[in-house]
């Protein structure tokens, strides 16, 4: 797993996201055990309180759990959780601005359409 810290977002949420991306990707399939707590904190040294709140994000979410005394779990249905999840963000931050530009700029959906469908075929 390869994590690189940037300024744009708190770094809890770029572990979170790093832990979905590998679970995602198949980096940590499902029931499978994730990095400690102390792990990341020492790899991207990051307080461990940080590490630990990107963490409960997914356990709140229900995309990790817990054992007591063993560590952090993928559960299982995860990769459909963040999926559905990531989808509706993409629908969110990218479709719905771009249907709200359509309408103001006369573009009807056919040409929306076309234009991505051309821009999978560049």
């Amino acid at each position: 797993m390869n994590l690189e810290l940037d300024q744009e977002k708190p770094i809890f949420i770029q572990i979170s996201e790093c832990i979905e991306d590998g679970i995602l990707t198949g980096g940590f399939p499902e029931g499978t055990q994730i990095p400690s707590i102390t792990e990341f904190s020492v790899n991207y040294k990051i307080n461990p309180a940080t590490a630990l709140k990107g963490i409960n994000l997914l356990v709140d979410e229900g995309i990790i759990f817990k054992k007591r005394g063993v560590g952090m779990f993928v559960s299982e249905g995860a990769v459909n959780k963040l999926r559905e999840k990531r989808q509706n963000q993409f629908y969110d931050n990218y479709i719905g601005t771009l249907i709200e530009e359509a309408k103001r700029l006369g573009i009807s959906s056919d040409e929306i359409i076309a234009m991505i469908e051309r821009g999978f075929i560049q």
